[in-house]
């Protein structure tokens, strides 16, 4: 699987506090072993087709979907939003 974040997410990953930007490292390695780990509670967010969110602890959430690479066909996880919950899903 090919990773990729959206420029909205940089910008945003930057704003993070530190020890923040730190939980959001261990929960993107979980992520990338095993994306269906409960402690991510990764689900469809209600009313956006196609666009997920995953917990990075009580307060902080990131949205994400996925695309196909055009040429070799390989899954693309598009990293979209991280903020906290309501800022987050809100503007997924």
């Amino acid at each position: 699987m090919i990773y990729r974040r959206t420029d909205r997410f940089k910008k945003a990953y930057q704003r993070l506090p530190e020890q923040i930007r730190q939980k959001v490292g261990k929960a993107f390695g979980l992520f990338q072993s095993d994306p269906a780990h409960p402690s991510l509670g990764v689900k469809r967010i209600q009313g956006h087709t196609g666009i997920w969110e995953g917990r990075i602890d009580r307060q902080y959430r990131f949205t994400f979907h996925y695309e196909t690479h055009p040429d070799s066909g390989e899954a693309i996880c598009v990293f979209r939003n991280i903020d906290n919950h309501d800022e987050c899903l809100n503007n997924p």
